[in-house]
């Protein structure tokens, strides 16, 4: 038999290539390399203070990334720091009796060193000379059931230069009314809050900063007051009927009224301004209720 060898050349090189496809498709499959995707980062929202049982209202977070709404938790209240106006957006508290008492008015205030290295700390004496008062958000005297529970509402984050006609006399008129409504059956949720640039103190004329411009002076100043019946599950318990009374001044020192009722707006308003969620945790048809109403009591 006469021996083809361009036959057998063919055959071997076909067998070649077979094996070859073979190795290549036993062979691990091959990713290509992709970019890797930056996590989410979502602020987190604490909920065992009981003074934001109501809501974060600017879902505030304690990541020193979000430096104009950062979340600080304290035992007497919890705020929203903003480090470039240098003072709180928000500050939400609880209050029942228990939180009243005997304590004297501390008058210490101080720089809250509790902030995140690097940021300018307030001190006592920033506010001197500057026409405003230092402005508690949560009052001195909601808070006087110890001398460190005083103590701590005297912490400038706890502060905003405010006028001092509208800090001593409608504001105070107003706090001193929701501390007549606490009683053994009574306990009441609070925000407040202030917004804008450009305040009118005692010195005149209109002034948006003070302390070489490090401090905002806000042009309007507002609160939130939710009276309830003492009970668990707050949030849940807030109904159609609960009174919520909101009031919101501008930040003047003259031809202010010293009657807080005058001043009487409805959550929706103060939402409307500052883009916050206020009252988040309560339900949602409960909201759309109460925060379209203005008191009138």
């Amino acid at each position: 038999m006469r021996f083809n060898f361009l036959h057998v050349t063919k055959c071997v090189v076909l067998a070649l290539v077979l094996v070859a496809c073979k190795k290549e498709s036993d062979a691990p499959a091959t990713t290509p390399p992709t970019t890797p995707t930056p996590p989410v980062v979502t602020p987190p929202t604490p909920s065992n203070s009981v003074h934001i049982t109501l809501g974060n209202p600017s879902n505030a977070s304690t990541d020193v990334i979000y430096f104009d709404n950062y979340l600080m938790v304290k035992p007497q209240y919890v705020l929203s720091y903003s480090r470039n106006r240098s003072t709180p957006n928000w500050v939400s508290w609880h209050l029942d009796e228990t939180y009243l008492g005997t304590s004297d008015r501390q008058d210490d205030f101080r720089a809250d060193n509790t902030l995140p290295q690097g940021w300018f700390q307030v001190n006592e004496t920033s506010y001197s000379n500057s026409g405003f008062d230092r402005g508690h958000n949560c009052p001195s005297a909601d808070r006087t059931n110890t001398v460190d529970n005083n103590s701590a509402t005297f912490l400038m984050t706890n502060m905003i230069p405010q006028a001092p006609n509208n800090n001593q006399r409608v504001w105070a008129n107003f706090e001193n009314y929701v501390r007549s409504l606490v009683n053994s059956n009574t306990e009441i949720y609070t925000i407040m809050g202030s917004y804008g640039s450009g305040g009118e103190g005692s010195n005149g004329g209109q002034t948006t900063a003070i302390s070489a411009g490090r401090i905002v002076v806000p042009s309007v100043i507002w609160k939130v007051v939710v009276i309830m019946q003492r009970g668990d599950n707050d949030a849940t318990r807030v109904s159609n009927s609960t009174r919520v009374i909101t009031i919101r001044t501008p930040n003047v020192n003259t031809n202010l009224s010293t009657d807080w009722r005058t001043f009487r707006v409805s959550v929706d308003d103060i939402e409307a301004a500052t883009g916050y969620n206020l009252l988040s945790a309560v339900p949602a048809a409960i909201q759309d209720v109460i925060e379209a109403r203005v008191d009138n009591l």
